[in-house]
């Protein structure tokens, strides 16, 4: 049988991904479409389920696990008005609840995992979708910006501007028992990711009009507040982006899907962002073999139409959740003694805990 061939365009984390999911089927053809001249030094950090870094390790060489820092705990708390209450902890002996990996060494470590297996890789800039028209299949990760998708679909998203910035960075110490965090404060959430013992990123979700010309300061000393600690720490890598929602109603048209941010963007605050991309391509791998193990063209089947039904409504609803969690904790006197007896009694409900935790891990697997 003459294999279908399969182009993945955009070398992102997403596009990297997917391409090398893709590349174990039997009988796909497999090509990688890369910007020209692009670096791959995102300085960023990324936090992933311990489901999904069992399908990582299904795809990629064991070797590459080094990358990826794990984390056994994890503790929640909320800030009010004269103290931060810690209102649900997680912890595993034996599992790992979550790692975190920076994305320029796993981008590096998945681009030669390509080339070792002799991909095609074509650096084009791509501005028109009918230079690909070749192809059986067409895969989208171009970010969430991209102008290509609007050629592709013209159906209306979920959408809404937080009007928030995420403030993003790594920080350098010489503390001890730095764990995974997240807080709730009163600026907005604000999460401590660790991925060595040395260095943690973090991730401060803000109002636009907060990133002042101080703010290494500003960060630098929220940051000692929160650890109780006046030792040094070092900052770098400050980046900014702006915070949306918005949710693809409509993933495919013909042979052509969107996949990646492309298809949803969040609100960071859960971690969840590309939990939910590495789902969609797990289940489009699920989907692609299915139809290629019973010998059916990919382009006359409705492949990406299960798909799309499979996955659909995962990323809504955890989309949408996760924004009524943000409304949720945003600061209001009037709701604040409720919100107290709300988490207080949080903590002591373990069936809550068990639920949250096999969410964040498997997700709502509908």
């Amino acid at each position: 049988m003459k294999k279908q061939r399969i182009c993945i365009v955009g070398d992102g984390l997403s596009g990297l991904m997917s391409a090398i999911a893709l590349n174990n089927l039997p009988n796909l053809e497999v090509h990688l479409i890369a910007k020209k001249n692009k670096s791959l030094n995102d300085k960023r950090t990324t936090a992933i389920s311990e489901s999904n870094f069992n399908f990582f390790q299904d795809i990629m060489s064991k070797t590459h696990t080094k990358l990826f820092w794990p984390s056994k705990k994890i503790n929640l708390f909320y800030e009010t008005n004269n103290k931060k209450i810690n209102f649900l902890n997680f912890k595993e002996e034996k599992n790992n609840l979550m790692y975190v990996f920076k994305n320029n060494k796993v981008k590096e470590a998945l681009l030669k995992e390509i080339k070792k297996k002799k991909n095609k890789i074509i650096k084009k800039n791509i501005s028109k979708i009918n230079y690909l028209d070749t192809y059986d299949l067409k895969v989208f990760c171009l970010g969430r910006n991209s102008k290509i998708y609007q050629n592709i679909i013209n159906s209306r998203s979920i959408e809404k501007d937080y009007k928030e910035i995420a403030l993003t960075g790594i920080v350098k110490h010489n503390l001890k028992n730095v764990g995974t965090s997240q807080f709730f404060l009163k600026e907005g959430p604000l999460a401590i990711l660790p991925f060595s013992k040395s260095n943690f990123s973090f991730v401060w979700s803000v109002k636009k009009e907060f990133l002042q010309k101080n703010i290494r300061s500003v960060i630098a000393s929220k940051m000692c507040e929160l650890l109780k600690s006046n030792k040094k720490i070092n900052i770098t890598n400050i980046q900014s982006y702006p915070l949306t929602l918005n949710l693809k109603r409509t993933y495919y048209k013909n042979d052509t899907l969107i996949l990646g941010e492309g298809l949803h963007t969040i609100h960071p605050m859960a971690g969840q962002g590309f939990n939910l991309i590495m789902r969609d391509i797990k289940k489009l791998k699920e989907v692609l073999k299915y139809y290629s193990d019973l010998g059916i063209l990919i382009k006359s089947s409705s492949a990406l139409e299960d798909f799309s039904n499979n996955r659909k409504s995962e990323n809504i609803i955890t989309g949408l959740g996760i924004d009524l969690t943000h409304n949720f904790f945003k600061q209001n006197k009037l709701l604040e003694p409720i919100k107290e007896i709300i988490l207080k009694n949080v903590l002591k409900n373990n069936t809550l805990k068990k639920i949250s935790k096999f969410i964040s891990n498997q997700g709502l697997s509908i």
